[in-house]
């Protein structure tokens, strides 16, 4: 009696966590990040410097600007560096030094430029103009839900 009593309820345990972890939502969301290199010289328009926060060792010059095709760019300088343990730091231009998000609605405030791959130069084509009032750059882990660093373009 003692093994059938054990035996229900390892199998109820077993149902139970197969159920919490299975996932009716197929709905997939996919950014797409050109990271494109200028076309001619980049005119910049706004610059910055990144501060590290949380402990990071995030630093580096922040720009924006175009090219000689009028395409909007978002340029991170040769000394940018950031913590790449976490596979998960993202760029964003935002209304304010903090990282608000919105999930259920999308938040005007923010805009997503792109995964930061490695440390060192790097330049993100940004999909039309940048929206007025965008003059921060936030470096976001999403994985520790913690801002790495940000800095004011002006």
């Amino acid at each position: 009696m003692k093994r059938i009593f054990t035996t229900m309820i390892a199998l109820a345990l077993v149902s139970i966590s197969t159920v919490a972890c299975s996932s009716d939502n197929n709905e997939t969301v996919e950014v797409q990040v050109d990271t494109a290199s200028p076309v001619g010289a980049f005119t910049v328009s706004k610059a910055g410097t990144l501060t590290a926060q949380n402990g990071t060792p995030t630093k580096g010059l922040i720009e924006t600007g175009v090219d000689n095709s009028n395409t909007t760019f978002v340029h991170l300088g040769s000394d940018f560096t950031t913590e790449l343990g976490t596979g998960t730091a993202t760029i964003y231009l935002s209304r304010t030094a903090t990282f608000t998000a919105s999930p259920g609605t999308g938040n005007p405030d923010l805009k997503l430029i792109g995964i930061v791959s490695k440390n060192g130069e790097a330049f993100y084509k940004v999909d039309g103009a940048i929206p007025a009032g965008l003059d921060y750059v936030i470096v976001w882990c999403g994985s520790a839900n913690i801002p790495f660093g940000n800095g004011l373009l002006k």
